[in-house]
């Protein structure tokens, strides 16, 4: 009689970049048998925030390229995890590539790499959409090919989970060979999951077109915002918001910044089945940086901008009043971006920060979904 094979280990997983857990979080949400020995970050606020919600991690406070190699090799790892900074690639950004100081510690990670004492099995990495046609990219790819991986990069947005939220970011997994991935790898970029549902979830092109309210809105957009507010494979708004907000107060925009860019606004509703990418400036800065929320349910858009450009900015002011517009509250934020009921920032942490970290993070579902792919 054969004897039962003994259960596995937990994977041993480096997170690094870790922010404020985001990686963490995909990670248990994929229910693969795994624990995180390390996590790497050097940004304070960040970190304060990760700690609170993962208090028994070993929080490693310090640079990347200030870990040596021994220190890389006593931790036994068998996963990276990684989110590097993504301003060198950014189409707002510097687009400084490889000559932004901020790819140093991407670029050690690259140079270790083939000196470690145990090859990783597993390699995650998550950054924007330009990272895949960037310098730092091609050095990624040459590592991992002199290191005997398989690899697999994508381009993906919640939106393809029915999560109604463009955030499309670059995403590569790594396996070490000889194992395999349990789907066919290309070499071109794949813009789905690689599994038989896939072909339900697929973007229409209007899933990650950054809609904008204006006077001059051709039709072909007004047609792109119905048919993604009528795809019903999609969630609405609401099922994200907070229940009960107790003050919206502060999440109220100001008369100033609603003259100036009410134009501009990507305005949704409750009822609505899109929102627009959240950046690190959301809250600070109004143009480009995210969806704002109508909460009055019984009041027509188009009717309050109607003839709106002959207004007096005190009837335009009364006109948008009557909207109620506000932005969507860092609990609603990460709600989209599937942090779970759980997840909290320490009451130290501004507004202003809790922003800042949410537009720098992930979407835990799509990571989630790509780790059980890449371990499978």
């Amino acid at each position: 009689m054969m004897e039962p094979e003994a259960p596995q280990p937990p994977l041993r997983v480096l997170e690094l970049y870790s922010g404020i857990g985001g990686m963490h979080y995909a990670l248990k949400e994929s229910c693969i048998a795994a624990e995180v020995v390390a996590a790497v970050d050097i940004n304070t606020v960040a970190n304060d925030v990760y700690k609170h919600n993962f208090p028994n991690t070993y929080l490693c406070p310090k640079t990347i390229e200030g870990m040596m190699v021994d220190q890389f090799n006593r931790l036994d790892f068998d996963m990276i995890l990684m989110s590097p900074p993504c301003q060198p690639f950014t189409r707002i950004g510097s687009q400084k590539d490889v000559l932004d100081p901020r790819t140093k510690s991407f670029l050690y990670i690259l140079d270790i790499l083939p000196r470690l004492s145990k090859t990783p099995k597993f390699i995650l990495l998550e950054n924007v959409k330009g990272f895949e046609t960037s310098v730092a990219s091609n050095k990624l790819i040459q590592t991992l090919e002199s290191c005997r991986y398989t690899y697999q990069a994508f381009l993906l947005s919640p939106t393809l989970l029915g999560i109604p939220n463009s955030r499309l970011r670059y995403f590569l997994l790594a396996k070490h060979q000889p194992d395999t991935f349990c789907f066919q790898t290309f070499h071109q970029i794949l813009e789905h999951f690689p599994d038989r549902d896939s072909t339900d979830l697929r973007p229409t092109e209007a899933s990650s077109f950054n809609q904008t309210l204006s006077t001059d809105e051709t039709s072909k957009h007004l047609k792109q915002k119905q048919n993604q507010n009528n795809n019903l494979s999609m969630q609405m708004i609401q099922e994200f918001l907070e229940e009960g907000l107790q003050d919206p107060s502060p999440y109220f925009i100001p008369p100033k910044s609603l003259l100036r860019y009410a134009l501009i606004l990507d305005i949704v509703g409750q009822t609505c089945r899109r929102s627009v990418c959240f950046t690190k400036g959301y809250g600070h800065y109004v143009e480009g940086t995210g969806s704002v929320l109508k909460t009055a349910s019984d009041v027509e858009l188009a009717l309050v901008f109607q003839s709106f450009q002959t207004l007096s900015e005190d009837e335009k002011l009364i006109q948008l009043s009557k909207l109620k517009l506000r932005y969507f509250t860092p609990r609603e934020i990460a709600n989209l971006h599937g942090f779970p009921p759980e997840f909290r920032f320490p009451e130290k942490i501004s507004l202003k920060q809790s922003y800042r970290l949410l537009g720098n993070s992930l979407n835990i579902h799509v990571v989630a979904k790509l780790i059980k792919l890449m371990v499978e």
